[in-house]
C-alpha cells in the first residue's frame, strides 16, 4: 500500500511562464516542497510580461517572511517604497477624496466595533471624520512612515503597510533568491501541448527547439493567453465586463518628483480611472478605461495631460477582459496570475491572488491522480475569493453620484450581484458589516469604501448607546490623541526610505 502511495506522488512539477506570477510561484513551491520535487520553469525571453502591478496589499509581507527575504534589500532591488493605503479621488463626486487605509480604525469597546461609536457621534457638536481615528490615514496625510508594530504604551495597533515596486524587478529578485539547484529554468517557446489519451491530463510540452518537457503537474502562468488552461484544456472563461466595464489600459512611467507619497492614488476619469504610484526611480502611471466610451487616443491624451512629471516613454497599451477562468484547476493543470483571471488593479489584488492561489495549492497538494473532490474544493474556494474581490471593486463604480459622463451614468444604473446588493442594503439600514469566511477584504476595508462612496447608515448598533455623551466624546478624543502622538514620532516617508532601503546614487560620469 505504501509503495502505491509513493508511486502516485507528484515528482515533476512544471511552471509555464515567468514574470511575477511564475517566479513567485516557483519561489514559494521551492521553499515549501523543494526537497520533494523537480521544479521546471519554462519561459521565453521573447515573450514580454505585463508587469503593470506596482502596488500590493499587506499580505505580501507573509511571502517575504516565508521566503526569508530581507525587506530592505528587496526594496532596494525593486526600487520600492511603502504603501499605507489607496487614496480614491472623484469616484463619488468630482472634487471628493477618501482613503482606503490599511490597519485598524479606532479601538473596539467590548463586542462593539469602533465605527458604531463613531456613527453615533456624527450628529454631535464638533464631530470628527472617521479617518481622524486611523493611524495609517493620519500618517498618509502627512507623508510619514515608519515600521511600527504597536503604538507604545497604548492599546492602539501599529502601522500596517504594503509596497510599491517594479513588479518585473520583483519577479527577477525572487528568481535570484531561490536556492541553487531547486528550480531549473528552460528557455523556449511552447509549440504544442500533448495530452494523455485516456484521461486528458497534460503529459508534456513540445518546445520550438524540438525538445520535450514532461511533468506530473503543470502550473499555467502564461498570462492572458492561458496557454495550457485554455489553449490545451479549453476550460472556458467567465466574463464580468457587464459589472466591471473597463477593458483597456495604458501604462507609462514618469520622472520622479514631488512628494514621495506613502499611498497609491486612484483618480477617476471620464471613462475609467488613473493610477499614480511613487517608486524611488520613477512614478508609475496608468489609465484604465472602457473603450466603448473613449478612444485610445483620447485616453492617452488624458493620461499624458495629467502626469505630474515628464513621461519616460510612450504609453504601453494593454487589453483585457475582467473575469475568471471557469475552473482555476482543471485535470492536472492549475492556472495562476492572468491565466486564472483578471481584476483591474484598483485595489492592488493581482499579486495577492497568485500568493493565495499557491497557498491553497499547498494546503490541498494532490498526487498524480488529482482527486476530483480536491479539485472541486480548490475551485470552490477560488471562486469565492474572486467573487468577493469582484464585488468589492464593483462597489467603487456602483456607489457613485456622478452623472457628468455616459460611463458614470451607466455605472450608477447597473444591476449588481445579489450578494453585493444585500451587503450594501444591510449597511445602509443598520451600519453592520460582516466578513464572510476567508474573504480578502475585512470589515474596515468595506467600511471605508462604503462611507467614502457616500453610503450612509440609518442607525448605529444599540450597544454603542451604553456610553454617556461625555464618555463617548472622551473615548473618541482619546483615540485621536493617541493617533496624533504616534504620527508625530514618524519620520517623513522619503527620509525613512533613504535611510533604510534607498538605492545608491548613480555614479557620476
Amino acid at each position: 500500500m505504501g509503495d502505491d502511495i509513493d508511486d502516485a506522488r507528484i515528482r515533476r512539477l512544471v511552471i509555464v511562464g515567468g514574470g511575477t506570477a511564475g517566479w513567485l510561484t516557483a519561489a514559494l513551491l521551492a521553499r515549501a516542497l523543494g526537497s520533494q520535487l523537480k521544479i521546471t520553469l519554462v519561459e521565453s525571453a521573447e515573450i514580454g510580461t505585463v508587469g503593470v502591478g506596482e502596488a500590493t496589499i499587506p499580505q505580501i509581507l507573509h511571502v517575504n517572511r516565508f521566503l526569508g527575504i530581507d525587506e530592505d534589500d528587496m526594496l532596494r532591488a525593486v526600487h520600492g517604497t511603502f504603501k499605507l493605503g489607496v487614496q480614491l479621488n472623484d469616484f463619488t463626486r468630482v472634487g471628493e477624496s477618501y482613503l482606503h487605509a490599511f490597519g485598524d480604525l479606532g479601538l473596539p469597546l467590548g463586542l462593539t466595533p469602533f465605527h458604531h461609536y463613531w456613527l453615533r457621534s456624527r450628529g454631535r457638536p464638533g464631530a470628527h471624520g472617521l479617518w481622524a481615528h486611523s493611524l495609517n490615514a493620519a500618517a498618509a496625510a502627512q507623508n510619514r512612515f515608519a515600521r511600527l508594530d504597536k503604538v507604545p504604551n497604548s492599546p492602539l495597533g501599529g502601522i500596517r503597510y504594503a509596497y510599491h515596486f517594479d513588479a518585473s524587478l520583483y519577479g527577477q529578485y525572487l528568481r535570484k533568491h531561490i536556492a541553487p539547484g531547486i528550480v531549473e529554468r528552460i528557455e523556449g517557446k511552447i509549440v504544442d501541448v500533448r495530452l494523455h489519451a485516456e484521461d486528458g491530463h497534460i503529459e508534456s510540452l513540445l518546445l520550438d527547439n524540438g525538445s520535450t518537457v514532461e511533468g506530473d503537474f503543470f502550473i499555467d502562468c502564461s498570462g492572458f493567453r492561458g496557454l495550457l488552461i485554455e489553449g490545451a484544456l479549453k476550460t472556458g472563461y467567465e466574463n464580468w465586463q457587464h459589472w466591471l466595464p473597463c477593458d483597456r489600459a495604458l501604462a507609462v512611467g514618469s520622472a520622479p518628483g514631488g512628494p514621495m507619497r506613502p499611498y497609491t492614488q486612484a483618480l477617476a476619469r471620464t471613462a475609467g480611472w488613473q493610477w499614480r504610484i511613487p517608486l524611488q526611480t520613477r512614478t508609475g502611471n496608468g489609465h484604465v478605461y472602457c473603450s466603448r466610451f473613449i478612444s485610445d487616443d483620447e485616453a492617452a491624451a488624458q493620461l499624458l495631460g495629467t502626469l505630474e512629471t515628464e513621461p519616460l516613454g510612450d504609453p504601453r497599451p494593454l487589453r483585457f477582459v475582467t473575469g475568471m477562468r471557469k475552473l482555476a484547476w482543471n485535470r492536472n493543470c492549475l492556472a495562476l496570475g492572468l491565466a486564472a483571471g483578471f481584476m483591474e488593479p484598483l485595489e492592488s489584488t493581482s499579486i495577492h491572488l497568485v500568493q493565495s492561489g499557491v497557498n491553497r495549492l499547498l494546503a490541498m497538494f494532490p498526487d498524480r491522480h488529482c482527486d476530483p473532490k480536491l479539485i472541486d474544493e480548490y475551485n470552490r474556494q477560488t471562486r469565492f475569493e474572486y467573487e468577493r474581490v469582484r464585488d468589492f471593486l464593483i462597489l467603487h463604480y456602483k456607489a457613485t453620484e456622478r452623472t457628468d459622463t455616459p460611463f458614470w451614468r451607466q455605472c450608477g444604473a447597473m444591476e449588481i450581484p445579489p450578494e453585493l446588493a444585500r451587503r450594501i442594503e444591510l449597511f445602509r439600514r443598520t451600519g453592520m458589516i460582516f466578513r464572510e469566511g476567508e474573504e480578502l477584504f475585512a470589515e474596515t476595508g468595506w467600511l471605508q469604501v462604503l462611507l467614502g462612496q457616500r453610503i450612509e447608515p440609518a442607525r448605529h448598533h444599540p450597544l454603542a448607546d451604553e456610553l454617556s455623551d461625555q464618555q463617548l466624546d472622551h473615548f473618541l478624543a482619546d483615540v485621536r490623541t493617541l493617533v496624533g502622538r504616534a504620527v508625530a514620532t514618524l519620520p517623513p516617508h522619503h527620509e525613512f526610505v533613504a535611510r533604510h532601503c534607498g538605492m545608491p546614487a548613480p555614479a557620476e560620469v
